[in-house]
């Protein structure tokens, strides 16, 4: 099954899905956008356009496991998806993904406004492929 993931920004929001098979995750761009309910609307509608039988957004949780605001802005743009699409809405754990991709984005030397263009869908690649890795092990997918 093709899988979305969402990478939820206030600026800039971060795409990735996976081939049926759930092996390769890759990018698919970023959406700029500020307006919540419109970027629900453009992440439903790319949704449809890839054909994906599923939506993980990520869910930036504290270190310690608890939500702080960021994680509760995450969770209500998740509903708004929700309520957009027939598709089933996930959230996923992304703790460091942001982190994980801007290491990455140094390793490849990556600077710049190419830099800000591409952080997003790295981290929604992250997100992805943990969730893929999870789905394998856990689901034997």
């Amino acid at each position: 099954m093709k899988i979305m993931a969402v990478d939820y920004g206030d600026v800039r929001t971060g795409l990735a899905v996976c081939d049926r098979t759930e092996f390769l995750a890759s990018p698919i761009g970023t959406i700029e956008e500020r307006n919540a309910q419109m970027l629900a609307m453009k992440v439903a509608h790319m949704a449809e356009q890839y054909e994906v039988g599923e939506i993980v957004v990520g869910l930036p949780l504290n270190m310690n496991g608890s939500k702080g605001p960021r994680a509760e802005k995450c969770e209500a743009f998740a509903g708004m998806l929700n309520d957009l699409t027939e598709i089933p809405v996930n959230m996923w754990d992304e703790r460091s993904t942001t982190v994980s991709a801007h290491n990455i984005l140094n390793e490849t030397n990556v600077r710049g406004k190419k830099r800000k263009a591409v952080v997003d869908t790295v981290a929604a690649v992250i997100i992805l492929e943990g969730y893929l890795e999870y789905r394998r092990k856990n689901l034997g997918h």
